[in-house]
């Protein structure tokens, strides 16, 4: 049996009847798969922004990067790599897109997501001044609704 077959099985096993009244296998599986996705990325996230970057401004030569905007830089590409695995391989297993063509369109919507997440990370911390791993919570919920609709009716089509 294969990991993502074992992962699926766990996952099933909570897929329990009053949550098949309410929500599909697949939204059900989307839903786990991205909850412990998006878990790792604010467990990242915390890491590298409280503990692993020390320094609050950082200068790159042509601009300084603030500590939340280098954090984000660092965990994006780890949970991009993951959500893709967790979400092709588990949530929408059946799309007929194929490999490539579902990790190009599933890159282009985290870049969507990660452009949301930028501007309302600095509206939050800059402008509004919440916290930074806060505003990373809060935003992450924003972007939960359009990766979801997107995931769905573009990046895996068909599954």
């Amino acid at each position: 049996m294969k990991t993502a077959d074992r992962i699926t099985h766990i996952i099933d096993l909570f897929y329990v009847a009053p949550l098949r009244r309410l929500l599909p296998l697949q939204t059900f599986r989307y839903a786990v798969c991205g909850g412990v996705n998006l878990v790792f990325s604010w467990l990242l996230y915390a890491l590298f922004y409280e503990v692993l970057l020390g320094f609050d401004y950082l200068n790159v030569g042509v601009a300084y990067v603030s500590r939340h905007t280098a954090a984000l830089a660092v965990t994006f590409p780890l949970t991009l790599l993951s959500g893709y695995l967790l979400q092709s391989r588990i949530s929408f297993k059946g799309s007929p897109l194929g490999d490539r063509k579902s990790s190009f369109r599933y890159a282009v919507t985290t870049f969507g997501s990660l452009a949301i997440n930028y501007v309302c990370l600095k509206i939050f911390v800059e402008w509004m001044g919440v916290y930074a791993t806060a505003a990373q919570v809060i935003t992450s919920f924003i972007t939960i609704i359009y990766s979801y609709l997107l995931q769905k009716y573009w990046t895996f089509r068909g599954a």
